[in-house]
């Protein structure tokens, strides 16, 4: 009898756990449909927000629907973990299709996600030797972004504070560099330690010209302002006759290259720095933003095929981007016409310079052929 009630209980026993591993599989069943079924929902969604390719990835019909589509990817990159951006927003060097149109694509991209951060170069000098220029020609970069003022920080402005000063700059990506340029900085003896103080790698990029040309060229730009201060002649010289010149006045002081060098090295070293040819940056663009390119750690995408030559202003322009009905020049204060300075006169100076350019071009290690 025992053996029989025994018997029974372990049919009952048995029926149970195959009611209940039956009860679990369709469980776990009807669970992978549910879930299969939702993330199949959610992938369509999102397949629908997504922009279609276009042939004419930079027009201007288009420039708002790629901002969105570039938002996504963006956003994309960063839930991937990745650091670096570009991969979305390399596009065709060339202006002439839409090279300065997917500038602006990145500085839409930038301003919605950038943060704004102290610069990682400056463009430190000098005055009346092209740094506007480098500054104009290397903001079209989609890898950089770049402070369209001068802010004056490290000279007049240090008081206000390094947050001031962060406050100024544009919002970029981590994989962008922020840059700003004050050319008076070269020559104010406080600045390489406020900016070292500030970052020990900081990137300077110093525009040199012939000291010569670079003062007349300072003289012409102060004329026009005031039209009733001294000659050239009577300025640069304490005694002509005896060929004393005057190193007090700025425009003198400016060109005298080494002197100003010397307090930077205390600070950066030579590497650090990079010296740009104001005069081949008249002849050869192209290869000197290729340099500067170089120096930054950016990809050479400006090329020979951004720039023309504008003869009524005797230096090279950007050529005309696709959302543009005209080129890009600089302002009508670049290229002025230089007040006549007499023959001897220039000869003087240039004999006064050529010490101090020689020891320049020995510390540098480069000829820029000024004598």
């Amino acid at each position: 009898m025992a053996q029989r009630l025994l018997t029974s209980a372990n049919r009952v026993s048995a029926r149970f756990a195959f009611i209940f591993t039956l009860s679990l599989s369709c469980a776990y069943l009807c669970y992978n449909i549910i879930f299969y079924r939702g993330t199949v929902m959610t992938n369509q969604a999102y397949d629908g927000k997504r922009c279609p390719p276009s042939k004419n990835a930079g027009g201007k019909k288009l420039l708002g629907k790629l901002d969105n589509c570039a938002s996504l990817d963006v956003r994309s990159s960063f839930q991937r973990g990745s650091s670096d951006p570009r991969e979305q927003s390399k596009a065709p060097a060339s202006p002439g299709a839409h090279g300065t149109d997917v500038y602006l694509k990145n500085t839409s991209v930038t301003q919605k996600y950038g943060n704004k951060k102290l610069p990682n170069a400056l463009i430190v000098g000098v005055k009346k030797g092209g740094t506007r220029a480098v500054l104009e020609f290397i903001r079209i970069h989609p890898d950089v972004r770049a402070l369209g003022t001068e802010p004056h920080f490290f000279d007049r402005n240090y008081d206000r504070g390094l947050d001031w000063y962060r406050g100024l700059m544009p919002r970029t990506l981590d994989s962008q560099i922020t840059l700003e340029k004050t050319p008076s900085y070269f020559v104010t003896r406080e600045a390489p330690r406020r900016i070292s103080s500030m970052s020990h790698d900081t990137k300077l990029i110093v525009v040199v010209r012939n000291p010569v040309t670079r003062a007349i060229s300072d003289y012409t730009q102060t004329l026009s302002k005031k039209p009733d201060i001294p000659t050239f002649e009577d300025l640069a010289f304490k005694n002509r006759s005896l060929g004393l010149v005057d190193t007090s006045w700025n425009a003198i002081r400016i060109g005298m290259y080494i002197l100003h060098l010397e307090n930077w090295l205390q600070y950066f070293r030579l590497s650090q720095m990079h010296f740009v040819s104001g005069e081949r940056l008249i002849t050869d663009p192209a290869g000197e933003m290729g340099r500067v390119q170089d120096f930054l750690g950016l990809k050479r995408i400006i090329t020979d095929k951004h720039f023309y030559f504008n003869r009524t202003k005797g230096f090279p322009c950007l050529k005309k981007p696709e959302s543009s009905s005209q080129p890009r020049c600089l302002g009508k204060s670049k290229g002025r016409t230089h007040v006549q300075i007499e023959q001897e006169v220039i000869e003087q100076l240039q004999e006064f310079y050529r010490p101090f350019n020689i020891k320049f071009y020995e510390t540098v290690g480069q000829d820029f052929k000024w004598d």
